[in-house]
């Protein structure tokens, strides 16, 4: 099976975790992906050294592209990577604000010159309004969004486990790419994408946003239960397991009672007649469920809630996670031997098969790994092209 990508060139002038997260899945597709880094690297190679003495973030966020080591204050350094967007599909930045445009590197000025270049600049907050300037971090943007204060416990807000302020402008830059490269096999024009973290966020929170501008409150910090549903949340079972299940709609609250709770009485029950009321009792009903579940152990729950249909999960660890049964894995080779990674969450089908085959993502690379091998590149393309 070809790479879908496999004919498309990315320049990626990239740091932490957004920007490398849209180069790295177009990298999975067969991209060719250049990745420029300072003589030190990208600040996410130091954030930690758990993966055989490399960063887990960049394990996973670099993996299949080339690093090409660029100071772009210098006019030769800077000459090359004018080269390299010449023959460009895609440019992506997520630099400081302002960066790349005082380096030259405006991504309007580089449409101009190449038209069917894709430029995709990655920011905090967005490139206008008083926030512009700011520099931004995942956790600084969930506390901004008011993520952080619908994430926790009752007693205080929290952080959402991963950073998905990051992500979200990822996966955002990623889809906003792609339809570009679409749009230009049509039009033959590249297009500017702009995405914030801030943005990705912000659409992220529109229904707690409308239940605020609409409803007049907010959703409150619930822990490990669902704001606006119930019941749909954490229980514990008599063998001192945990189980997460979820009631969606009517039919599924009477094979609760009837079935999982062998409780009749409750269907009728006026405190629990519709969704919005059990939200309202929930305090009631969760004492109602933690008491039947105490006198049970774990597989009665779960062959209960089977039988009669439920949505359910145990409360697992991480360490629980790598024992998945569901849990797909990917080798990757690095500077330090070959690691695991989660598999790409994307299966491609041909003729009704799935193909997992494809799935031989690059080397994730040392700091400037390339950078002689591309510099010796494009001297000979120049040289080429002057004779």
């Amino acid at each position: 099976m070809k790479n879908p990508l496999s004919d498309v060139f990315v320049i990626s002038l990239e740091q932490a975790v957004a920007a490398p997260y849209v180069s790295s899945r177009l990298a999975d597709a067969g991209a060719r992906v250049i990745k420029i880094e300072r003589a030190e690297g990208d600040f996410a190679r130091r954030y930690d050294s758990v993966v055989k003495g490399q960063s887990a973030y960049f394990v996973w966020l670099n993996r299949g592209k080339e690093s090409l080591v660029l100071d772009i204050k210098k006019d030769e350094d800077a000459e090359l990577l004018e080269t390299l967007l010449a023959e460009a599909d895609v440019f992506i930045q997520n630099l400081a604000p302002g960066a790349a445009s005082r380096a030259g590197f405006d991504s309007a000025a580089l449409r101009q010159r190449y038209p069917r270049l894709i430029t995709c600049d990655i920011s905090g907050y967005g490139e206008e309004g008083e926030y512009a300037k700011r520099k931004a971090y995942d956790l600084l943007v969930q506390a901004e969004t008011g993520l952080a204060t619908i994430t926790g416990s009752p007693e205080a807000p929290g952080r959402v486990g991963v950073s998905v302020c990051d992500i979200a402008a990822g996966m955002h830059a990623w889809a906003g790419i792609l339809q570009a490269l679409y749009e230009r096999e049509r039009t033959g024009l590249g297009q500017g994408i702009k995405v914030s973290l801030f943005d990705g966020m912000a659409d992220w929170m529109t229904v707690p946003l409308l239940h605020q501008q609409y409803g007049g409150r907010a959703p409150e910090r619930v822990g490990l239960n669902h704001p606006s549903i119930a019941p749909y949340g954490v229980y514990t079972i008599g063998d001192g397991t945990n189980v997460v299940f979820s009631i969606q709609n009517e039919r599924e609250w009477h094979n609760l009672c009837e079935q999982v709770l062998a409780s009749r009485e409750l269907v009728d029950d006026p405190r629990f007649a519709t969704n919005e009321l059990r939200v309202q009792h929930r305090a009631e009903l969760d004492n109602f469920v933690r008491k039947v579940f105490s006198e049970l152990k774990q597989a009665e729950v779960v062959t209960r809630l089977e039988q009669a249909s439920i949505a359910f999960g145990l409360l697992n660890t991480v360490e629980d996670l790598l024992q998945h049964p569901q849990l797909r894995r990917s080798v990757v080779s690095t500077q330090a031997g070959e690691v695991e990674l989660v598999a790409s969450p994307i299966r491609r089908v041909e003729s009704g098969a799935c193909s997992v085959s494809d799935e031989h993502w690059g080397e994730v690379p040392a700091v400037g790994q390339h950078t002689d091998a591309i510099r010796k590149e494009y001297a000979a393309a120049r040289t080429k092209k002057n004779d």
